[in-house]
Order: C-alpha cells, then sequence, then structure tokens
C-alpha cells in the first residue's frame, strides 16, 4: 500500500507547488528606440546560456508589506535587479503574469514589469550573469534569428510588443491591464509551439474555431500569431 501523501499504482506524482518570482523588464532611451536591459545566464544552472531580464523568486522580505501577489513580485524585481546587474530601478508597473507549463520541473508564476533605470552602471553578478547588454528589440530578434541568442518564450513575446514603440515613454502609455499567460506547449508537423488564452488549441481559455495566440518555435525565425 503506497504511504500517506504517496501516488498509487499507475499515478502520476502530484505537482509541486508553484513558486512566485518578479522580473524588471528595464528600458532606457537610446538613439535607435528603447533599449532594454538583458542578461546571459551561466551555461550550468537554469535557462543555460539564455539571454533574460534580471528577475527571480519571492524572499521572505518581499512579502513584507504587500497586499497582493503582484506587490511581493515587484519587491522581487526590485531586489533581485540591483543583486544581478547593481542598479536601481524606479516606476515599476505590471506587464504580464506568466504561468509555465503542468509538468516543468521547477515552476515559477512570474510577474513582468515594466521599468527605468536611474543611470546606473550596470555591474553584473558573476555569479549568476556571464554577460549583460543593453539592445533594442530589433537587435534582439536579430540576433536570435541568427542563432546567435537564445530566448525563451515570455521573454520572446514581451519583446515583440516593443517593436512598435519608439520611446520609453510610448511604451509606458500602451500599458494596460496585466495580461495573464497559462502557456500549453503542443506539437505539429511544423514542429514545437506554445499556445496562451484566445487559441483555438488553448485547452482552459480557447478562441473561436481559426482563432490564433501562439509561438511557432520549430524553426528560425520564431512566428507569434494572434487574432
Amino acid at each position: 500500500m503506497p504511504g500517506l501523501g504517496e501516488p498509487g499504482p499507475g499515478k502520476p506524482p502530484p505537482e509541486k507547488p508553484i513558486r512566485v518570482a518578479g522580473t524588471a523588464v528595464v528600458l532606457r532611451d537610446g538613439p535607435a528606440g528603447p533599449e532594454v536591459l538583458l542578461m546571459r545566464r551561466p551555461r550550468a544552472g537554469s535557462f543555460p546560456d539564455a539571454w533574460v531580464f534580471p528577475g527571480g523568486s519571492l524572499e521572505p522580505a518581499d512579502r513584507a508589506g504587500a497586499a497582493t501577489e503582484a506587490d511581493a513580485a515587484r519587491n522581487a524585481a526590485v531586489r533581485e535587479t540591483f543583486e544581478e546587474a547593481g542598479i536601481r530601478i524606479r516606476d515599476l508597473v505590471a506587464l504580464s503574469r506568466w504561468t509555465p507549463p503542468a509538468g516543468t520541473p521547477v515552476r515559477f508564476r512570474t510577474w513582468f514589469f515594466l521599468a527605468r533605470e536611474f543611470g546606473d552602471e550596470v555591474v553584473p553578478n558573476a555569479g549568476e550573469v556571464e554577460e549583460v547588454a543593453w539592445l533594442t528589440a530589433g537587435q534582439v530578434f536579430d540576433g536570435h534569428a541568427a542563432g546567435s541568442m537564445i530566448l525563451l518564450p515570455p521573454t520572446w513575446v514581451t519583446l515583440h510588443a516593443l517593436l512598435a514603440h519608439r520611446t520609453v515613454d510610448d511604451a509606458y502609455a500602451a500599458v494596460g491591464e496585466p495580461e495573464h499567460f497559462a502557456t500549453h506547449m503542443q506539437t505539429s508537423a511544423e514542429g514545437t509551439f506554445a499556445v496562451w488564452h484566445g487559441d483555438e488549441a488553448h485547452p482552459e481559455a480557447p478562441g473561436a474555431a481559426g482563432a490564433r495566440h501562439r509561438l511557432l518555435m520549430g524553426a528560425l525565425p520564431w512566428t507569434y500569431q494572434r487574432g
């Protein structure tokens, strides 16, 4: 007989509790448009070699005085950005919340916040960051399409939204209510793709027949479809 709390024969183990994290999409104005701070993770550890925004999981201090999960995640984004990149950030506004697919080994429900910088010099944490860069979304997509930059779907989609903006103020003016993305992975003859709410294939929040809200990742460059 299985022990207390153990799954029975043939039953999958229960999902581990999901953790919460906060991420900062830090912007500054540049000659070719808004530039975003990105960091390349080490080859060992989570998201090896991927270019990501600064951020990380909540610590107990992040919850102090926080009225909501989003408030605590905002505190984490500020703290983690300073720990990883050595800069202060301000004017944080919630952009989105991302929930990874079921079965992901370590699951984080991550809040993304648009943020401005103070002009501090970036000082990367050598234990957590291999490389840092201020880049436009277009520059990042060029690197990703060429195979020289690894991106994760939430990073890719967030950067895609920045393509339409010419200044940091424009990006802030476009912010509405935080959008919630519950990711589900699918496969087809063309390869792997991620689906979100409004797509006809989304199991929890499907759209009408033929509706699309997906990121096609079977080949480079990736393609975002929505509508």
